[in-house]
């Protein structure tokens, strides 16, 4: 297929859309970001009036690259979450959907007052410690990443939020050498089985490491939870997403900790996100 980017946004737009059909479940969406971005636009104000813009020279250039695979938010350089922006690139986890779920389970739990302190375990890019305490003023709170690449974006990211002041991170293993307690600890491992096939958008280009978690993808669950207890606050919720079919596997590792568990489901109405409280 030919794919024609110049002359008027509405005729690239529509041809990016259709070559994108191939490789995309969301060509139309793509084209749109992909052609606000060369024009350094919000999307909103593309559509809004596509007329008073024309086709600029290096939005050819994007298609080829998402045509190649390579993810929406490494080629704009941004991912929006919740009510917040995140800056990221390559090395680093994307955001997705499904994990707001956390924040809609931690805003249920909290409501309007909020935890006090919060943890991140894995926060990659910030994504739910900068996304909690946005929803939260009064809160402050750490997130740690394996990841030199992963916190020096999630720093840049909370200075750019105006968060700075009220979020630290700092590089480790899980929560290792971390002191509690804290009010809400949220946490987004890794939990693919090694042998699972992904998509080639996501196995050709995010960190292995940020994904798979050994042969039944429970590996990281099982060094996490059992160090919960000491770092949760009496009164405080432990916050894990999950792969949608380890709602039973994951819930018995809580339990055996101590915890009492509860399940909240994604907009797909899939098992995604469980709470741990103390009983």
């Amino acid at each position: 297929m030919v794919c024609e980017h110049k002359g008027s946004v509405g005729a690239a737009l529509s041809s990016a859309a259709r070559c994108l059909a191939e490789i995309s479940d969301t060509p139309r969406l793509d084209a749109e970001l992909l052609m606000a971005h060369a024009l350094g636009v919000e999307r909103g104000a593309l559509l809004l009036d596509p007329a008073r813009f024309g086709a600029p020279d290096d939005f050819g250039g994007l298609v080829e690259r998402r045509m190649a695979h390579e993810p929406i938010a490494y080629i704009v350089g941004y991912r929006d979450f919740w009510t917040i922006r995140l800056a990221l690139g390559p090395g680093v986890l994307i955001p997705r959907p499904d994990s707001e779920t956390l924040i809609e389970a931690a805003v249920q739990y909290f409501g309007a007052a909020g935890p006090k302190r919060i943890l991140d375990l894995g926060t990659g890019p910030g994504t739910l410690l900068l996304a909690a305490l946005a929803e939260w003023p009064a809160a402050t709170g750490l997130g740690v990443d394996a990841g030199e690449a992963a916190l020096s974006f999630a720093r840049a990211n909370a200075d750019a939020l105006n968060l700075a002041d009220r979020a630290a991170f700092r590089t480790g293993d899980w929560a290792d050498g971390v002191e509690g307690p804290f009010d809400l600890i949220l946490c987004n491992p890794p939990y693919i089985a090694d042998s699972e096939e992904l998509m080639p958008d996501v196995a050709g280009f995010e960190p292995a490491s940020a994904l798979f978690a050994g042969a039944d993808g429970l590996d990281d669950y099982r060094r996490i939870i059992p160090d919960l207890p000491r770092l949760l606050a009496p009164g405080g919720v432990a916050i894990l997403e999950i792969g949608h079919r380890q709602r039973i596997s994951v819930s018995e590792l809580a339990e055996a900790a101590g915890f009492a568990v509860a399940c909240k489901q994604d907009l797909g109405g899939r098992d995604r996100a469980l709470l741990l409280t103390r009983p």
